[in-house]
């Protein structure tokens, strides 16, 4: 984009328009072109000081597929966007992990046009958020009028380890085809207190049995990267 992002901006809402106006101009978006028939498989890591922006961009052919894993976790502001066209019978995965703390604020926006029929995507996101940071995920999928037979899933879930942290989340749903399977669906809240209990019963001590619980929350997000999960665990063995 050329100018600054506003909060009229609706997918820089819930941004650090301060942090994102010291660090532009932002960086040109990574493109990527899956071709048809081809598979791929791609990680986004922010783990850092500094203020971060990862834009990609791809198309993923006919019967091709793309894998994203994303892990936010470093930074006093990191944004992951990524926008995605899918031809017919294209499939992708996104699935994406923040992790924040102190008066950090993190984001993940994806926008995922299924342009073809037969194509299926999925998304799904974890948030841990501390101190009185800022997690945020926004997330549109559209679905043309030609694009019959779509599969959309959107699983967004955020988990607050203290009171004065916040989470946003904003699936959109965007169909114009009538034949389609499409949901999301999004939770907010705390540790289970009765299974910290029940950790904590058999001789778990209490900060243990939290960073236990935390990494059970993001597992499902990282199953397809060992190395992220790893990463992802040691940040939560410190803060949870």
């Amino acid at each position: 984009m050329s100018a600054l992002p506003t909060r009229r901006d609706e997918a820089w809402r819930y941004s650090d328009l301060a942090a994102v106006e010291r660090a532009w101009p932002l960086p040109e978006p990574v493109r990527l072109d899956v071709p048809a028939g081809a598979s791929e498989r791609r990680s986004i890591v922010q783990d850092g000081d500094a203020t971060v922006v990862d834009t990609l961009v791809a198309a993923v052919g006919a019967g091709a597929s793309l894998a994203l894993d994303i892990l936010a976790m470093g930074g006093d502001f990191g944004r992951v966007a990524v926008e995605v066209t899918l031809a017919e019978g294209a499939r992708l995965e996104v699935n994406g992990v923040v992790l924040a703390d102190g008066t950090a604020t993190r984001e993940i926006v994806t926008s995922v046009t299924h342009a073809e029929p037969g194509a299926v995507s999925r998304q799904v996101v974890r948030s841990v958020l501390a101190g009185t940071a800022t997690g945020s995920f926004l997330g549109k999928v559209a679905v043309t009028r030609g694009a019959q037979k779509t599969d959309a899933v959107q699983s967004v879930k955020a988990l607050l380890l203290s009171r004065g942290a916040t989470a946003n989340a904003k699936p959109e749903l965007e169909i114009f085809a009538d034949d389609v399977k499409c949901a999301h669906g999004a939770t907010v809240g705390e540790l289970d207190a009765n299974a910290l209990f029940y950790l904590a019963s058999r001789g778990v001590p209490y900060a243990e049995a939290r960073a236990l619980l935390t990494q059970a929350f993001i597992a499902d997000a990282l199953v397809g990267a060992p190395d992220l999960a790893e990463r992802a665990a040691a940040w939560l063995r410190r803060v949870a």
